[in-house]
């Protein structure tokens, strides 16, 4: 392996990639330690020490952008209204012509849909931002710390303002790296920052787990914690990586003197299908109650209901309601993502079948079916690995970062297997030995 990054290094315009990936990177780490302006940076260094941050209700935000959202600094939305606005986009292709035509147009279609989504971030991170500037001037951002009402000394409108507009161009900021990354460096860059957002926050989760721990000085716990994060690695590794493969039967076609076709290929139909995003589905659909309730004022049943079963993310109704939301979700974006009547119907014109079955409304009945099965072990492995932090919390006594689970692992896994297929490619072209032998 280290020969191979070696020869990686060695290539001159991959390591003008490689080097430009890092350089951006460091850029991206660096906006993450920045505060903004009309913060208070020791109220909110005295908050975290305390460690009494609402994790809870935050704890997604705040992994994306590495740790930079309880800190309230200048990527503090990190690259999450990006995310919001894709799957947003996404979503709204399938319900609205305009967009699907789009689609179907090819690069310049993409462009525009691209363009699209850029507009809808900066309205998101404005949203946001405003959501951020608001909980931090309340002192909800942190739980039971004595300095948080201080962490924006000055109220005034002005101030609040240019600390939106500060958050705004950060999340701008963030998405142009991304793309930077993705035209000049390598793999996708969103991906690449998410992958830096979370793999950041593993040391200091990881010693937190040891400096909490009771056995031996916390290293039993942290051995232990290590241990079931490399069995879980392999676990996803081997369910992301795992396929099933419907083979499709070409039939030769005469072209003048020439024959075209007769050449046999597959499907791949992976068995989680819709990756990371009903995880994401789930989560900020269960936050909405919680965030209401934190915002609205006084006390009342069902703000004490939501609090107690909702916003504590070991209560029963909340591990059994995300569970069940995951499920619902990877069977919806599944259905919206993967149409089976198109592909048969590509199939059929290019004179494409599966051996055994009838081309056309039959072809897609069946991919409907292995579909809908190969789903559902998909859909019941996302849910188990998203409930591991929650059992780590009662199993282990770690806190809320835990790291070695549900959203984090999944992206963690799912873009290294990723970045290594695109350098292994890029080598392939020049040494024909791959990245990994």
């Amino acid at each position: 392996m280290l020969t191979a990054f070696a020869r990686a290094f060695k290539t001159p315009d991959l390591r003008k990639k490689l080097l430009f990936t890092l350089g951006i990177i460091v850029i991206y780490r660096i906006g993450t330690h920045i505060p903004i302006p009309g913060v208070d940076y020791r109220a909110v260094q005295v908050c975290i020490d305390q460690a009494s941050t609402n994790t809870g209700l935050f704890g997604l935000v705040n992994m994306f952008s590495g740790g930079a959202l309880l800190q309230i600094t200048i990527f503090a939305l990190g690259i999450m209204p990006y995310i919001t606005a894709s799957i947003i986009l996404q979503l709204l292709t399938v319900v609205i012509p305009r967009l699907e035509a789009l689609k179907k147009e090819g690069q310049a279609g993409t462009a525009k849909i691209t363009q699209y989504t850029r507009y809808l971030t900066v309205a998101l991170a404005i949203l946001q931002g405003t959501g951020l500037v608001a909980t931090a001037r309340s002192g909800a951002l942190f739980q039971q710390c004595q300095v948080a009402n201080q962490i924006v000394p000055d109220q005034s409108i002005f101030t609040t303002v240019v600390m939106v507009i500060t958050m705004t161009a950060g999340t701008a900021c963030v998405m142009w790296l991304g793309e930077l990354i993705t035209d000049r460096g390598i793999g996708n860059g969103m991906s690449i920052l998410m992958f830096i957002s979370i793999a950041a926050t593993f040391p200091s989760a990881l010693w937190a787990i040891k400096e909490q721990g009771s056995l031996a000085g916390g290293w039993i716990e942290f051995g232990t914690v290590v241990a079931v994060g490399l069995v879980m690695i392999g676990l996803v590794v081997f369910v992301e990586q795992a396929q099933r493969r419907i083979p499709v039967q070409y039939a030769k076609r005469m072209i003048g003197r020439r024959s075209y076709g007769g050449t046999s290929t597959y499907i791949p139909l992976k068995v989680n299908q819709a990756g990371i995003i009903p995880v994401i589905f789930a989560s900020s659909l269960l936050y909405i109650p919680a965030l209401i309730a934190q915002f609205s004022g006084g006390t009342s049943d069902w703000k004490a209901w939501i609090e107690r079963n909702l916003a504590q993310t070991d209560a029963p109704t909340h591990i059994v309601l995300y569970f069940f939301l995951i499920i619902f979700f990877a069977f919806f974006y599944v259905a919206i993502s993967f149409n089976p009547e198109e592909v048969a119907d590509n199939m059929k014109k290019y004179g494409g079948f599966i051996p055994g079955i009838r081309a056309g409304r039959p072809t897609a009945e069946y991919l409907s079916y292995v579909l809908n099965r190969i789903t559902w072990p998909g859909s019941l492995y996302l849910g188990l690995i998203a409930l591991v932090p929650t059992m780590a919390l009662a199993g282990f006594g770690a806190n809320q970062n835990f790291p070695f689970g549900g959203t984090s692992i999944l992206i963690i896994v799912g873009v290294g297997l990723e970045t290594v297929k695109q350098i292994e490619s890029q080598l392939q072209q020049r040494n024909y030995e791959g990245f990994l032998r």
